[in-house]
């Protein structure tokens, strides 16, 4: 993986987890009437039928198919668990990335395969399918599966397990007793004090992100690194932190993050995917997961029905609300939850949860509003559009807080 530009991902509070109600109708014979499970496929109708302007919709749309916005491959918003709004925007990235593609580089260790960032049958599709490249909006779907298998029993440590308990000591460099009390929950919020460098561009030489993904065993790249602060303390982006959750799910479970995640999360839910594998076969679950832009938009949905799809609990209502609760500061004024990320709301008191990856991906998840907006991109030589613009595009086309039908 590789987190968007900016590094953000955004997500929810607890306190809204708490005390807002769901907006969002069950459906027939699961839970408040009239909720619809789109896993076979969304319905469709107008912006106006979920009283959303499609005028504002369609201005936004304008400016990404002008190009205002670089690099934007889809836009897609669901309310009421529909869908109202999909645009794609077709780009040549053979084209647009052919000298890049040739050339060794942090984005282009290899020159070929599965992290050549430039390669068009790899990125941002996987070999011309619609399955899109979900950078680290992995880390995220990630979490979501370590959360199920807690749900069910399979996951049975304590948030509180020491992370170390999972590794030979004698094989690890730069133990002190800073790196001893490092635990899970660190890992799922990003706290662990490892010493890691993914604040420079993606193609800077200095990146840990990239530096790891050119060694074949990225565990141990990450797992050495020295301790720079006392876990729990200080947010650190670190994709590498991120990849250890397919290394601690194999041996807290005895099985395979991605099969697993296949028979509880993705099949459950109608989802096909595709997701990229280290040199030594571990699960990137950094950033190496490849899906379509609706499917990503039933994560959300999932969330917004407190873990429920269709009368089964996928993952539990706790897990939720933990995972949406603000563990600590993250940059530019967002707080982190396990693996999603809180942006303010400058409107009203809350949240918008969100995941985001590298190039422009986006899960934006509006709680209050009952709305999901989607974002798939391939900008990963420049910063994509601004999160918080996004946002403040996006909300004045809500006419009403109730997503009522207005038939």
């Amino acid at each position: 993986m590789k987190k968007a530009a900016s590094v953000l991902v955004f997500v929810s509070c607890v306190f809204f987890v708490q005390n807002a109600p769901l907006r969002a109708r069950e459906s027939q014979g699961s839970g408040p009437r009239g909720t619809t499970w789109p896993t076979h496929g969304w319905a469709k109708s107008a912006p106006t039928s979920v009283r959303l302007e499609e005028k504002v919709l369609a201005g936004l749309d304008a400016d990404l198919a002008t190009g205002k916005y670089p690099m934007v491959d889809s836009f897609a918003v669901f309310r009421c668990g529909n869908e109202v709004f999909e645009r794609t925007y077709s780009h040549d990235y053979g084209t647009i990335y052919a000298k890049e593609a040739k050339t060794r580089g942090p984005l282009n260790a290899r020159l070929t395969g599965p992290y050549n960032y430039f390669d068009p049958a790899w990125h941002p599709y996987y070999h011309g399918t619609d399955l899109h490249s979900m950078q680290s909006v992995s880390k995220t779907v990630s979490s979501i599966i370590v959360g199920i298998a807690v749900t069910r029993g399979d996951f049975k440590a304590s948030l509180d397990t020491p992370l170390l308990k999972y590794f030979d000591g004698a094989r690890v460099k730069n133990v002190d007793e800073r790196k001893r009390r490092i635990t899970l929950r660190h890992v799922l919020t990003m706290s662990t004090g490892l010493d890691w460098n993914e604040e420079v561009a993606y193609d800077d030489p200095r990146n840990d992100a990239d530096l790891m993904e050119a060694t074949d065993d990225w565990v141990q790249y990450v797992i050495d690194r020295p301790m720079a602060h006392e876990p729990g303390k200080v947010f650190n982006y670190s994709s590498g932190v991120s990849e250890l959750l397919a290394f601690i799910f194999q041996k807290e479970t005895g099985q395979d993050i991605e099969k697993y995640g296949e028979k509880y999360l993705f099949t459950p839910l109608g989802m096909d995917h595709y997701w990229k594998r280290s040199p030594m076969a571990v699960v990137d679950t950094e950033g190496g997961l490849f899906l379509r832009t609706t499917d990503l938009a039933k994560m959300g949905y999932l969330y917004l029905h407190d873990g429920m799809w269709d009368g089964q609990q996928i993952v539990s209502k706790d897990w939720v609300k933990q995972s949406l609760a603000p563990f600590i500061d993250a940059e530019e004024g967002f707080k982190y939850g396990f693996k999603w990320w809180l942006l303010p709301r400058t409107d009203r008191q809350g949240y918008v949860w969100m995941a985001r990856g590298f190039g422009g991906q986006r899960l934006m998840v509006f709680p209050e509003e009952d709305m999901i907006v989607v974002f798939t991109g391939w900008e990963i030589l420049k910063d994509p559009a601004g999160d918080r613009e996004l946002v403040n595009r996006i909300l004045p086309a809500v006419r009403t807080q109730s997503c009522t039908a207005t038939q």
